[in-house]
């Protein structure tokens, strides 16, 4: 704990530069963490009035390999992000959170009533009455704290904002009352736990893992209650290249049923086979029954499904690529993924306004202003929304003007890969 007078006097000062770097990686970027980390000293003790506090920090997330594979117990390859949720924070006697985060309504929680209203679903009252639920029921403890939070996890860009903010709150009940013991892939589990039983929202784990667990992670669902995590050792920024993520400024209005017919045609080629998902089916099986499936699931379900089979295995040869060094193998392998993407999976577009394509314009500029200086790929569900580009650290700007003269100023997020997931800064 530190007294927040204290607290901005160091961070003014310079002190804490260096672990400023360590965490946010970029260094054009430590000057803005410090005025972000003052003005919320500054907005807690607002609120508060001054005294001890500590600091935390859960990042976003960006997914890097296995696109639309989780939800048929595949693999996936995510990573954390230098965009995070921070919160000042102290523990306070009474049996109740406070919380406000940026410019909303303070929310305040009674530890003595956690248990599950419809009427609250879908809010952050219920994130966060779901992920102190999530560790009393597993035998954590969990007690009173006030806190300010303030985050730039950008809502709608496919980062993860409420996997950030849940991991956020698992990692200050972690650190305030569990002396950090609760593990990252538990308080994963949590945050999973807390979306969609309290909020509402039926996700899967891979968003809370990578947030929590951060650095590069390799997940396997093959059990999806008990996935296999594997943390990837891999320094992109010390490799000369950074991660950018543009929005499109497509809509994500009217896409539900896109989304929801992905899984869809996967499941129905998967019941061909007598299977609840594609995991175990193989290229060969899909070959050798091409006309039968065309017959019964259609087209569009079998290029699915060839996506899904051959991008389970890019994820390990992404994995294994990073792992041994090999950062062309690796770039190569992102960009079969994306092609795939647009070719198999088809969730560039929809097909319901084909004269919109925000991001296959943007792919297509992509190449253009990269040639061999990155590679680029739809991000996330798709149809809308945001691209994904690794790209060499000279050619960061030129790619970043060029993306915004088309979507607009601040459209392109210039990004690094974190070592750290949920951690307690101070």
């Amino acid at each position: 704990m530190i007294k927040t007078e204290e607290l901005i006097n160091e961070i003014e000062s310079g002190k804490l530069d260096e672990k400023l770097l360590d965490i946010y990686v970029d260094e054009t970027k430590v000057e803005y963490q410090k005025k972000r980390y003052v003005e919320a000293v500054k907005r807690y003790v607002s609120l508060y009035g001054e005294g001890d506090v500590a600091v935390f920090s859960a990042p976003g997330r960006t997914e890097v390999g296995g696109n639309h594979t989780d939800h048929q117990h595949g693999e996936v390859l995510a990573a954390s992000i230098n965009n995070d949720a921070i919160a000042i924070t102290s523990p306070i006697d009474e049996n109740c959170v406070k919380l406000v985060s940026d410019n909303y309504s303070m929310i305040t929680i009674d530890l003595n009533s956690l248990e599950l209203k419809e009427s609250e679903k879908e809010t952050t009252t219920a994130l966060i009455k779901g992920v102190l639920a999530g560790i009393k029921d597993r035998g954590g403890k969990i007690g009173g704290f006030q806190a300010f939070v303030t985050s730039d996890v950008l809502i709608g860009a496919g980062l993860s904002s409420s996997a950030a903010f849940e991991t956020l709150i698992g990692t200050i009940i972690s650190g305030l009352y569990n002396d950090m013991k609760i593990s990252p892939v538990e308080i994963a589990i949590i945050g999973q736990y807390a979306e969609n039983v309290y909020f509402g929202k039926p996700c899967g784990l891979m968003d809370q893992t990578a947030c929590s667990v951060g650095s590069l992670v390799h997940i396997n669902f093959a059990e999806p209650s008990d996935p296999i995590v594997e943390k990837v050792e891999f320094d992109l920024s010390a490799e000369g290249y950074s991660l950018c993520i543009t929005d499109t400024k497509g809509s994500h209005s009217d896409l539900t049923a896109d989304y929801a017919a992905i899984p869809a045609e996967m499941k129905a080629v998967a019941g061909f086979f007598g299977k609840d998902v594609l995991r175990d089916v193989t290229t060969d099986e899909l070959l050798c029954n091409a006309e039968s499936i065309r017959k019964q699931a259609g087209d569009r379900a079998l290029l699915r499904a060839i996506h899904f089979v051959e991008e389970n295995k890019r994820v390990k040869e992404e994995v294994d690529a990073l792992k041994e060094g090999r950062l062309e193998d690796f770039l190569k392998t992102v960009k079969a993924s994306g092609d795939s993407s647009y070719k198999y999976l088809q969730n560039v577009y929809t097909v319901k306004d084909a004269s919109s394509q925000n991001v296959s314009v943007a792919l297509a500029f992509s190449d253009v202003l990269l040639g061999n200086n990155g590679v680029s790929r739809v991000h996330g569900g798709g149809f809308a929304g945001t691209i994904q580009a690794f790209v060499k650290n000279e050619s960061v700007e030129t790619y970043k003007k060029g993306m915004e003269q088309i979507f607009g100023k601040g459209a392109c997020d210039v990004l690094k890969i974190r070592k750290y997931g949920g951690m307690r800064v101070l």
